[in-house]
């Protein structure tokens, strides 16, 4: 974590940053607030996120309506103080110094919405023990 920023920066990665990334960083947002900054993006972004992650963080009252799909930068990589790929394997960037998690998560898309409701929950488990990492609450 940089001084300066005085909160951790977490960046979530994934293929086509339209499901898992999107879903991990609405729930990030939603349960950390301001004391983290969050970022997502894919090594081969889609056009838009998946409707069923929509609809499933819907669900739960997180909205990733209005995001988009983005591909990854250096900065980004540069600015994370963790990175959590998610299946985007070699894509996935590397850099000496910054802590990394791989999570293994089915990837949702094309997936009816009761798959993609079983990847939002383990998500989310995922992200309270992250935050948990940083000694952070659920609000």
């Amino acid at each position: 974590m940089s001084p300066e920023r005085n909160k951790p920066t977490v960046l979530f990665l994934c293929v086509h940053n339209a499901g898992r990334s999107q879903m991990a960083a609405g729930w990030l947002r939603h349960l950390a607030g301001d004391r983290v900054q969050v970022f997502s993006a894919g090594s081969s972004p889609g056009v838009t996120v998946n409707p069923q992650a929509v609809t499933a963080m819907a669900e739960v009252d997180i909205d990733i309506a209005s995001v988009t799909p983005r591909v990854w930068t250096s900065d980004d990589v540069e600015m994370a103080d963790v990175i959590v790929s998610m299946g985007c394997g070699d894509a996935c960037p590397v850099l000496p110094g910054k802590r990394y998690e791989d999570w293994a998560l089915d990837d949702p898309a094309g997936q009816p919405i009761e798959f993609v409701r079983r990847v939002r929950d383990d998500i989310g488990r995922r992200v309270i023990e992250l935050m948990r990492g940083f000694g952070i609450e659920a609000m």
